[in-house]
């Protein structure tokens, strides 16, 4: 049979008459079309509940190997540089030491006191008062700050300052104000709020 004919039958045929018991008398473009759509269904029933899991789980994996590669490359770049890294860990370990002792404890701050009044007067200063405040607490050290009050010139002023600086134990110098005491201006008052630390071994343990 033509295939003109074949489609001849389609356009004549009856749908609302076709009865799927019997399809095998059917025109065979028709059979071909079903059968068409059938394994078509079939194909996606297929895809849609074996190949489309297995997409998205080969999908995952393809990310997860990713992630993986990168961790890895990372870490191979920190076994690189392990032998550079513990020599910077030791270099900052000795300073943090040197540091350290430099820190005064809580029993050498009068010490300290005194060492500051003793370069006050070694630069000829006038000291009107050298006067604690209340320590502050801190996360890995005690912040310890004084108040500093002293007369001279600017020369012995300065001198003292560079001298305070100088000393074996840290001092951070803050809050300078200098207020001329003669009418020449000669004379100056300094006054400035200094701090020492000391640092709390019990930090280390802390979370």
């Amino acid at each position: 049979m033509s295939l003109k004919g074949e489609m001849r039958r389609l356009r004549e045929l009856d749908w609302r008459e076709l009865d799927i018991k019997e399809s095998g008398s059917w025109p065979w473009s028709l059979q071909a079309i079903c059968c068409a759509l059938t394994l078509g269904l079939i194909f996606f029933g297929m895809y849609w509940y074996l190949a489309a899991p297995r997409a998205e789980q080969l999908e995952q994996a393809r990310a997860e190997e990713h992630e993986l590669r990168k961790a890895y490359r990372s870490k191979a770049a920190q076994a690189a540089n392990l032998p550079v890294m513990r020599e910077e860990m030791e270099s900052l370990e000795s300073r943090m030491a040197t540091l350290r002792e430099m820190l005064p404890t809580g029993a050498e701050v009068p010490s300290l006191i005194d060492n500051i009044s003793e370069t006050a007067i070694e630069h000829q200063l006038t000291i009107d008062f050298i006067r604690l405040r209340s320590p502050v607490a801190q996360d890995y050290y005690i912040e310890q700050p004084f108040d500093i009050q002293v007369q001279g010139d600017y020369h012995r002023v300065a001198a003292f300052l560079a001298g305070v600086a100088g000393l074996s134990r840290i001092v951070t110098q803050h809050d300078f104000a200098l207020e001329p005491q003669d009418g020449d201006g000669q004379q100056l008052r300094l006054s400035m709020l200094a701090r020492t630390y000391s640092y709390r071994p019990s930090a280390e343990g802390s979370p």
